[in-house]
């Protein structure tokens, strides 16, 4: 496991009649703003803070944030997709629930700003934020999907009566593996291993996606980060939709990348490339505004 300076809290809570474990990363402090990480299919919260090097540690040994890793059911979330079928869906678990619960736990017993609560998931994490997103209105303060992208409508389960506007990060690897960056459907043996189905937007057309459902009308800018590891093969591009009033939604495409999270860790090699030029957990706490 990664070490840190932080004091690290293994923890649970009781939701609809079951026992659901996390991990808090923190330091003593002032209250301070809320992270909850969603990981990937098969993994837990301690996995996944494993599989980041720790990258998410640092907000909270900078003070920046308290950080909580979630534990999926069984290695997964409930996610947006109506079309999944892993234990988790079948099962019907309340996953919105438990972020709640985490959140009112935390608020009770650690320093949170319960104004400043957000969320990042990451691949089947990264749909149950989306799920967050559209059915938890007034929990978040904004949202980060990496390596998910939003399900067309006839696969989307969650309900959106009435659209609350989200600040909202997407990173995607152009080269991702597992979940396309163009889109679409998933391969056979990923429907069979993953226990997934059904058709999704292409990245871009996510970011479009949520910057219409936060009104944002002006055009987008689009801008090449530099390069600052010789030797990298990914290259990352920013696209900002930007509006005065409106909350912003920001992509960054990894090209290259692949089902990965840009940052210090490096992960196995049949997942694609890890992008070196930005660090998640920096850009993180750069867009959510997190202080010091």
């Amino acid at each position: 496991m990664p070490t840190t300076t932080a004091t690290v809290t293994r923890e649970s809570v009781d939701v609809a009649g079951r026992t659901r474990t996390f991990t808090t990363v923190e330091t003593p402090g002032a209250a301070r703003p809320l992270l909850l990480v969603f990981h990937g299919s098969r993994q837990t919260g301690d996995v996944h803070r494993d599989f980041t090097g720790g990258a998410y540690d640092a907000l909270a040994e900078s003070g920046q944030a308290v950080v909580a890793y979630l534990d999926g059911h069984r290695g997964n979330w409930n996610d947006a997709r109506s079309e999944s079928y892993f234990p988790a869906r079948k099962e019907n678990i309340d996953d919105v629930g438990f972020a709640r619960a985490v959140v009112e736990l935390l608020s009770e017993h650690h320093r949170i700003d319960r104004e400043k609560v957000f969320a990042l998931g990451y691949s089947n994490g990264g749909q149950m934020v989306i799920r967050l997103a559209h059915e938890a209105p007034g929990l978040l303060a904004g949202a980060a999907v990496l390596a998910a992208t939003m399900p067309v409508p006839d696969n989307f389960l969650a309900e959106d009566p009435s659209p609350t506007p989200l600040p909202v990060l997407l990173i995607h690897g152009t080269k991702d593996p597992i979940v396309s960056y163009e889109g679409g459907g998933f391969p056979w043996w990923q429907r069979k291993f993953f226990k997934v189905g059904g058709l999704s937007l292409s990245a871009p057309q996510t970011a479009v996606y949520f910057a219409e459902r936060n009104g944002i009308t002006a055009t987008p800018t689009t801008s090449r980060l530099p390069q600052v590891e010789a030797g990298d093969p990914t290259e990352v591009e920013r696209t900002s939709y930007r509006q005065e009033g409106r909350p912003p939604v920001v992509l960054y495409t990894v090209h290259g990348g692949g089902h990965t999270i840009p940052g210090p860790a490096r992960v196995p090699g049949v997942l694609g490339k890890t992008s070196h030029h930005v660090n998640t957990a920096e850009l993180v706490g750069e867009f959510f505004g997190l202080g010091g």
